[in-house]
This record gives structure tokens, C-alpha cells and sequence, in this order.
């Protein structure tokens, strides 16, 4: 059963609702997953109890390794009161030895919701539409919504605001970190560039559909293959690996396609003086970014590391509780 959360003139739903990618909640919507997530924040610096979830179990479905995404998660539900499971690729054989669909019943009669990450986006909407508990994306090939909430989160903290900003991505543009930054940016209003070799733009459907979006909110989007051009008075500045998990028989040729893509001091001058560098971790120095950079005054990547954790903990709270 779904519930309604009133918010000045708007009624919100988040229980039982799954979160595959920000392009399914409104702006209100993801307005207020922030506004929880800092409110939880504060609740954990003061040393508050938080248990909105006691009792409550996540199941997660890891079939790509990670730090940061099994960390936070699992912290997460603990100081929420509930408690996490870890399913790795050897515990649980999804598609494979068992059906999708079985897969997501069966775990619809365990636990209370179902965090996945692994490498097809079309297996998580297959395993959302046959669970009849929440189903939370922590990143497929396509989409990695959790680690843009936390982006956004990070870069309202250090800007005070969101609407208005620009955001300029460099790098591998068919790439998830980028297509949830398109969805997320013009839902809150930013602005955003994408600067990405030939071969390597984002996804069309997602394009079109976030030019769509940013219509009714006011945010304009570029897609380029010059970084001069798209970093050009950015607020903010984003970039990832130029080789994700799954593509490393690329690396050669990935390292050639994107060698004038990388994030330095020269191509920054170009952005505004007071730009934050955001990173989702880990980083390849000396090839996405320099050390220069990723470690320099600009760059706010470890608060936007723990940014996760809060990020996701009102996600948990908003879809379990």
C-alpha cells in the first residue's frame, strides 16, 4: 500500500514504490528524498536515534563487486534499526540457475525490499515487476540513481541550491553515472553539459527524454564533443572512469578515444572559479582526472562519498517505513 505524503500543495508516494531511476519521480519528489536525507544526516551527526526501519530486512543482490555501494547500504540499514543481507553472484545465481521472476517472488516472501546491483537494467525492471516489495537499483550498465541522489545532495550542501547551477560531465557520455545525471539535473533545475568522444554519447532515449524534462523545469542540455565548450562557466564538474567494471578488454582503445578528456587544471579554467569536483569513486589518477584536481581544494569526492550512506538511508526510510 502506497502512502501519501503531503507537501505544501503536493502529494507525494514513496512506500512500496520501487527506485529504478530518478526519471520516474517527479521534482517535488526527489526535492524531498534530499530534504530527508539531510534531515537524517543531522539526526546521525547529533548522535540522534533514527530507527525507522527496526524489524526490517534488505535483501542485496551484488552480481558486480563494490566498496562504497555494499558499505553504505548495509551501514544504512543498520542505523535505521533493520538489518541487511548480502547475496553475492555465488549465493544466488539470478536468471541463471532460477528465473528472474521465481527469484523475485521468493524473495518477496523473505524480506522487506531488494537492493540489486549487477549489469542489465532490463533485469531489474524484470526482478521490480514480479517483486511485490520495493526493488532499489544500486547501479546497472545503464542507470546508477542512488549515486546521483548523493551527487545532488553534495553539490546543494557546498552550492545552497540546485536550480539554476550548471553541471558539465567529461567523459565516457553512454556511461550510468552520466544518464542519471541527465535525468537528475534537469529534474531539479540544473543545467547540464556532456562532453564525450565520437562513439561515446549517452543513450538517445535518455537524451530526448531529458530534454523533455528540462523543458518544464528550465534546464538546457548539451551534449558536445568539446570539453572546452561544455565546461565552459560550470559550476560544477563531474567525470568517471573511462573504463567501468565489464569493459576492460577496451582499455587500450578507451585510454586513446578519451585522452583529451580528462579533467586538469587547464581544461578547469575554463569553468567558473568557485567549481566542486565530483567523482563517484574510485579513480584512476593520471587518467579520468589528475591528482591535481581530484585531491585539490575544488574536489568535495569524500563528502560526497558519505553522501551515499545519507542519500541512501532516506531512499530505505521513504520506500520500507
Amino acid at each position: 500500500m502506497v502512502e501519501a505524503i503531503q507537501v505544501n500543495d503536493q502529494v507525494l508516494q514513496f512506500k512500496g514504490k520501487d527506485f529504478l531511476q530518478l526519471s520516474d519521480f517527479t521534482t517535488e519528489e526527489i526535492l524531498y528524498m534530499l530534504d530527508v536525507a539531510k534531515e537524517i544526516k543531522s539526526l546521525q551527526k547529533q548522535g540522534k536515534p533514527h530507527a525507522y526501519l527496526s524489524g526490517k530486512v534488505l535483501g542485496m543482490i551484488f552480481e558486480k563487486s563494490s566498496t562504497r555501494t555494499r558499505v553504505s547500504f548495509e551501514v544504512g540499514m543498520l542505523q535505521l534499526g533493520g538489518h541487511a543481507i548480502f547475496l553475492s553472484s555465488k549465493d544466488i545465481q539470478l536468471g541463471r540457475g532460477e528465473s528472474i521472476s521465481d527469484t523475485a517472488k521468493v524473495l518477496s516472501r523473505y524480506v522487506d525490499g531488494i537492493m540489486i546491483r549487477t549489469f542489465s537494467h532490463e533485469s531489474v525492471e524484470e526482478l521490480a515487476a514480479n517483486a511485490t516489495i520495493p526493488v532499489i537499483n544500486g547501479l546497472t550498465d545503464l542507470q546508477h540513481p542512488a549515486q546521483v541522489l548523493a551527487d545532488l545532495l553534495t553539490i546543494q550542501e557546498h552550492k545552497g541550491k540546485l536550480a539554476g547551477l550548471k553541471l558539465c560531465y567529461i567523459g565516457d557520455g553512454n556511461n550510468n553515472v552520466a544518464h542519471s545525471l541527465m535525468e537528475g539535473a534537469v529534474k531539479v533545475g540544473m543545467d547540464i553539459s556532456i562532453a564525450s568522444p565520437p562513439g561515446y554519447l549517452p543513450n538517445g532515449t535518455i537524451t530526448v527524454n531529458a530534454i523533455k524534462d528540462g523543458g518544464q523545469t528550465g534546464s538546457n542540455v548539451m551534449i558536445t564533443n568539446d570539453p572546452v565548450a561544455a565546461v565552459q562557466d560550470a559550476d560544477v564538474i563531474v567525470t568517471d572512469v573511462w573504463t567501468s567494471m565489464g569493459q576492460e578488454e577496451e582499455t587500450e582503445k578507451r585510454l586513446k578515444a578519451f585522452s583529451a578528456y580528462q579533467v586538469n587544471a587547464e581544461l578547469c579554467k575554463h569553468a567558473k572559479s568557485d567549481f566542486i569536483f565530483l567523482h563517484c569513486l574510485p579513480a584512476h589518477r593520471g587518467e579520468e582526472v589528475t591528482a591535481e584536481i581530484i585531491d585539490g581544494s575544488h574536489s568535495v569526492v569524500f563528502d560526497e562519498a558519505e553522501n551515499r550512506l545519507h542519500a541512501q538511508k532516506a531512499i530505505l526510510k521513504l520506500l520500507l517505513a
